[in-house]
């Protein structure tokens, strides 16, 4: 465990402009959509990272480790809330998203009630691993997210900054009640395969779906326009492989890439959104 890090528990509201929510990114409904999508999977998921997380909390006996888990619970539940009410917003606007949010919730329920806690602990890292990874390269590419409107970036920002603070803490777990041997380390590898392909598909399949119900489905320059910016430029998955094989590293800890710089922007991201929603109650 990075001795350095602390994560910290913020207790941030955002009030989305839910009048934005088809074409609050600069690019488009296509690009708007992806982050979209991306939300369903997040209040269900971030409470099966506590879940599985918090089954291995006894067994914890490192005081700086334990500190960490409990603020990587305060966190997650955030992160929750924040992208339920992001979610609501969708369903508003007419995407059925609340449909699909419950195939999230049946998929990882299943894995809750039938899946050994090994295995449960092995798909959060993954998970938290691929979220970190694109958090960072989001925070590496701030033109990613230029001239978007400012509260859905500030919720973005503040996601991908607490996922970097916390990015190793379910992995310290993981080793602890793990540890570094073979079976271990076959089984986060083999679980980090699996689970990325099944997320981008889903992924991808969910957003299709949403957008179909807009007609936007056939917009071949939407498509392009989204793929360019994730593959091409600024590249924002493309950037993410080498960070994703390093994970099949023997040895690999999420802090051998050492982005903790990255965290100097909290405290000014916290000012900006105090002062969006002062702006927000202002205007109402």
């Amino acid at each position: 465990m990075n001795a350095l890090i602390s994560p910290l528990t913020r207790n941030l509201k955002f009030n989305l402009p839910k009048d934005k929510i088809t074409h609050w990114h600069s690019e488009g409904i296509h690009v708007s959509q992806f982050f979209n999508t991306m939300s369903l999977f997040f209040p269900e998921g971030e409470r099966f990272f506590i879940h599985s997380v918090r089954h291995y909390r006894d067994q914890i006996t490192d005081k700086r480790l334990q500190k960490a888990v409990t603020a990587f619970i305060g966190q997650e539940a955030m992160h929750g809330r924040e992208h339920a009410e992001y979610n609501t917003a969708m369903v508003e606007a007419g995407f059925p998203v609340d449909k699909m949010e419950q195939q999230v919730i049946s998929r990882l329920n299943f894995f809750k009630q039938h899946a050994p806690a090994p295995l449960q602990l092995a798909i959060t890292i993954a998970l938290e691993h691929l979220t970190a990874i694109m958090a960072d390269t989001l925070l590496e590419t701030p033109e990613f997210l230029q001239d978007s409107d400012p509260q859905f970036v500030a919720l973005w920002q503040w996601h991908a900054l607490e996922e970097t603070e916390h990015k190793a803490v379910a992995f310290d777990v993981y080793q602890t009640v793990m540890g570094s041997s073979l079976k271990s380390y076959t089984l986060r590898t083999t679980t980090l395969a699996w689970v990325t392909l099944v997320f981008f598909i889903h992924c991808y399949r969910f957003q299709f779906q949403i957008l179909k119900q807009r007609n936007e489905h056939k917009n071949v320059q939407g498509w392009w326009t989204l793929l360019k910016n994730q593959w091409v430029s600024p590249g924002v998955l493309r950037k993410t492989i080498p960070a994703w094989l390093d994970y099949f590293r023997p040895g690999f800890h999420p802090w051998d890439h050492d982005n903790q710089h990255l965290l100097v922007m909290i405290d000014e991201l916290v000012e900006n959104v105090n002062t969006l929603n002062n702006q927000s109650q202002s205007a109402a």
